[in-house]
């Protein structure tokens, strides 16, 4: 059972919430779990499991797609308010693809489970409606992903995930390996390395071990594509 806090933050951040009834409501609440998972750890593997939907309450998770060579490819990472509907990829039935899902950061959130979730989109047009927008939305975020891949530079690329990454540390050292942000972008580590060896060339960045200190913001901001950047909201 939730508490009075826990209902508030559910509603506000549901936004079907007011259209359900009182007992619909009630059976929701009843049935949601608050769960908790430490960094490294996984929300979802695969086709492994079906668990349901998950509403952060803080944290940070990154889902991500794994090519047949074993190359990582980051296809979007949700944060405090936002939903992750992959955990409940069973209800989609035309997914050919794996996903994985992994917390980067100790992450609290909200287990909607698969039996209460896929009840009420059957039969309540405004969860079924939230879900369609819900998956449109991170679609757009795979194909967004996938265009930038496709047909943008590898170093506006790079640019761009570190403009990204400054946005969610809130600095301007990222202590982030160029291993991971190879896995990130689905790029080789070497060729990471021989761009940020450029940029520090450049005067834009120092690397140290184990990250990143950016020294001209201004300088990485103009090597992105403006039409292409993303600032994610705080």
């Amino acid at each position: 059972m939730l508490s009075e806090a826990e209902l508030v933050y559910v509603k506000d951040t549901l936004p079907f919430w007011e259209e359900l009834s009182g007992q619909d409501q009630k059976e929701l609440a009843d049935a949601m779990k608050l769960q908790e998972f430490k960094a490294g750890t996984w929300l979802h593997r695969g086709d492994q499991d079906c668990s349901g939907l998950f509403l952060l309450k803080s944290g940070q998770i990154r889902t991500y797609f794994i090519s047949e060579t074993g190359r990582e490819i980051t296809l979007y990472r949700l944060f405090e308010r936002d939903v992750c509907i992959m955990t409940a990829s069973c209800m989609m039935k035309n997914i050919t693809f794996e996903v994985h899902i992994e917390v980067e950061k100790d992450t609290q959130a909200y287990l909607l489970p698969m039996t209460i979730v896929s009840g009420m989109s059957d039969t309540l047009l405004p969860v079924k409606s939230f879900l369609n927008e819900l998956m449109a939305s991170r679609f757009s975020d795979v194909m967004w992903v996938m265009e930038q891949v496709l047909f943008t530079s590898f170093d506006k690329r790079l640019a761009n995930f570190l403009m990204e990454q400054i946005a969610i540390e809130d600095s301007l050292t990222l202590h982030i390996t160029q291993e991971k942000i190879a896995s990130h972008l689905g790029s080789a580590r070497e060729v990471v390395t021989r761009m940020l060896k450029y940029f520090q060339q450049e005067g834009v960045v120092r690397l140290f071990r184990g990250g990143i200190k950016v020294i001209d913001e201004e300088q990485l901001y103009r090597m992105t594509d403006p039409n292409s950047y993303r600032h994610r909201p705080s």
